[in-house]
């Protein structure tokens, strides 16, 4: 199996870090919507590329436009150099 090679800048990355600090919420949606510290993401172009990536997930199923918490995914934690979650990926 190949491992695609992701390309982030600093603000993907620093995104990445506030979702790995447990620290935003993300709207289920197709085109999700990223709030960090309660607050709208900025550069939603950004919090989007992140989803599509599969870099970051909704932590649980829900309704549609509802925010959830957010949650990184196995590949963006070893995109930041972090360890892999025993189990937590799989949480629905």
């Amino acid at each position: 199996m190949s491992h695609q090679v992701i390309q982030l800048n600093n603000r993907e990355r620093a995104t990445l870090r506030a979702v790995g600090l447990g620290r935003a919420e993300m709207t289920c949606s197709c085109e999700p919507d990223l709030f960090v510290d309660g607050l709208a993401c900025c550069d939603q172009f950004t919090a989007r590329r992140l989803a599509r990536l599969t870099l970051i997930r909704p932590l649980r199923a829900g309704a549609l436009g509802e925010r959830v918490p957010a949650l990184l995914t196995d590949q963006a934690r070893s995109v930041l150099g972090l360890p892999v979650d025993d189990g937590m990926e799989t949480a629905a």
